[in-house]
């Protein structure tokens, strides 16, 4: 089992301040098209292909993997991308919260397990290794806000719901 998990400020010292509807409407923008959002050539497809009023269900292919998420939206607070296919198998969550200080914060976590490999086996321990690491799962929710900023400064991330 595969359990990781990363924290940023939404709004660092120095970047341009994100509210949490904007910090939202990243998120549920990156929801539908991966592409925009993560370091760049690490989606290079992402299709909604069924939508309802608090989900949707997207096809993408994700570091060379194909894959299918359904994707729950919990509004201004929670996205949770259930791996549906693909190799791996479980959820990874994005969480807006305020800490005890009160500072907007963006978490990701998961809990995983990879389809037909051992349990604790090396094809899972290096997948940990990755999320951990500087190239994984933190360095996503960077890009995610630096490429919300961006849209926002360019007037193209608008609204918050799906």
């Amino acid at each position: 089992m595969i359990h990781s998990t990363a924290t940023v400020p939404v709004n660092p010292q120095g970047a341009t301040p994100l509210t949490r509807a904007q910090a939202w409407a990243g998120l549920v923008s990156k929801a539908r098209d991966a592409r925009l959002f993560l370091p760049p050539g690490l989606c290079t497809r992402c299709d909604v292909v069924e939508e309802s009023t608090t989900h949707i269900v997207r096809d993408a292919t994700i570091g060379g993997q194909d894959l299918r998420e359904i994707i729950v939206f919990e509004e201004e607070s929670k996205v949770s991308f259930f791996q549906a296919g693909g190799p791996r198998e479980g959820v990874i969550v994005n969480e807006l919260f305020e800490d005890a200080a009160g500072v907007l914060q963006l978490r990701f976590y998961c809990y995983l397990g990879l389809r037909g490999k051992a349990p604790g086996g090396p094809e899972e321990q290096a997948e940990q290794a990755w999320m951990d690491g500087d190239r994984g799962y933190r360095s996503a929710l960077l890009s995610t806000l630096a490429r919300t900023r961006e849209l926002l400064g360019a007037g193209q991330v608008v609204g918050g719901s799906i």
